[in-house]
């Protein structure tokens, strides 16, 4: 299921962040997924389906689990990278979100279920979306739904970095799923990430058919942000960064319950 989260990983998740924030020989966490087509997509629906419907004693103790594996990646002792290896969609997208840096390839899309399909996105994006994309923006994720791409999350500043995916012919190019050589239309709205449409997006799925997906750029990003993390003072990273959390930190203590 689009490496959707069970009871299982996310237990995981918690031991390897606290794991990872107590180890002396690691200086930063990659926080990622195998494959290329999903970082997370959320909670297993199956799971839900089969076990937590119509269980709310035992949901419960399941979301109060959830609230902590959040709560160990915001309080972990070193800076944590998301790497978006794939879409980053519902529940995905929250927990990315609690990571302090994301590098994405471009062929990823970012986004919350919701309303859409029968839940509320309070498991940190109605936290988290008002202070990274402005209020405006949060309440069109969080209430329409509608994905958005890798380059539409850099431009409005929920990805520090995106890297091409797609090699065609032996070269790299540019999603061609989404609008990347022009900024404006005529009306001067912005137009640069949003999804292609008509003849334009026709052409794009056919050059995606004749390419392969390669994540070597991916990596290669987050080694030299690695590089760089682990070039500067340890104790004045670790301070740094916890200031710079609080934002973050004070929405999700506030409103976690």
């Amino acid at each position: 299921q689009y490496n959707s989260y069970t009871t299982d990983m996310v237990k995981g998740l918690i031991l390897a962040f606290r794991a990872a924030s107590c180890a002396r020989d690691v200086a930063t966490v990659v926080f990622t997924a195998v494959g290329d087509k999903a970082f997370c997509t959320g909670g297993n629906t199956k799971e839900y389906a089969e076990y937590y419907a119509g269980n709310p004693q035992e949901y419960r103790q399941y979301m109060r689990l959830f609230n902590d594996m959040v709560s160990a990646i915001l309080g972990c002792d070193k800076p944590v990278i998301c790497r978006v290896n794939g879409m980053r969609i519902g529940g995905g997208q929250e927990i990315g979100m609690a990571a302090d840096f994301t590098v994405a390839q471009d062929l990823a899309n970012f986004g919350q279920a919701g309303p859409k399909h029968g839940s509320a996105a309070i498991g940190g994006a109605t936290d988290f979306l008002p202070i990274m994309i402005g209020c405006e923006q949060a309440m069109v994720s969080g209430t329409l739904c509608e994905p958005f791409s890798a380059h539409k999350a850099n431009r409005l500043g929920i990805c520090m970095q995106i890297v091409p995916a797609l090699k065609v012919d032996g070269k790299f190019v540019a999603n061609p799923l989404v609008i990347t050589d022009r900024y404006l239309d005529e009306f001067g709205r912005i137009i640069h990430g949003e999804f292609k449409t008509g003849d334009e997006l026709a052409a794009g799925k056919e050059l995606m058919k004749r390419g392969e997906i390669d994540l070597s750029l991916l990596d290669e990003a987050v080694e030299k942000l690695c590089a760089k993390l682990i070039s500067t003072f340890p104790e004045c990273l670790t301070k740094s960064f916890e200031e710079l959390r609080k934002p973050k930190l004070d929405a999700w203590n506030r409103n976690k319950e």
